[in-house]
């Protein structure tokens, strides 16, 4: 099993809209791609956060989908339309593997 993390740093005054574009962006990649995101904020640390969290059975279903939304037009348009609603370079994507 993989698990897949995407997190982010809203900018300021833009947590409601960053927040609904999570739930834009999770209902989009499930009813396109068949994946379930969870959209998080954290309890605690840094508030102005927000994550996407999946499970893949494997690395190579996580790559399927990864190259899928890279060339999916409406996901970057979508995606790119939000750019004023997070800092910038503050996306980390995080990959992890049980043992």
């Amino acid at each position: 099993m993989v698990y897949f993390s995407r997190t982010a740093s809203i900018a300021p005054g833009k947590a409601s809209e960053a927040i609904a574009f999570g739930h834009l962006i999770a209902k989009y990649i499930k009813e396109t791609y068949g994946t379930t995101l969870e959209v998080l904020v954290p309890i605690g640390g840094d508030p102005n956060r927000i994550s996407w969290h999946t499970r893949y059975d494997s690395l190579a279903d996580w790559e399927v989908v990864t190259a899928n939304l890279m060339t999916d037009k409406l996901y970057v348009e979508m995606v790119a339309k939000q750019s004023n609603t997070f800092l910038a370079g503050s996306v980390r994507d995080d990959l992890w593997r049980t043992v």
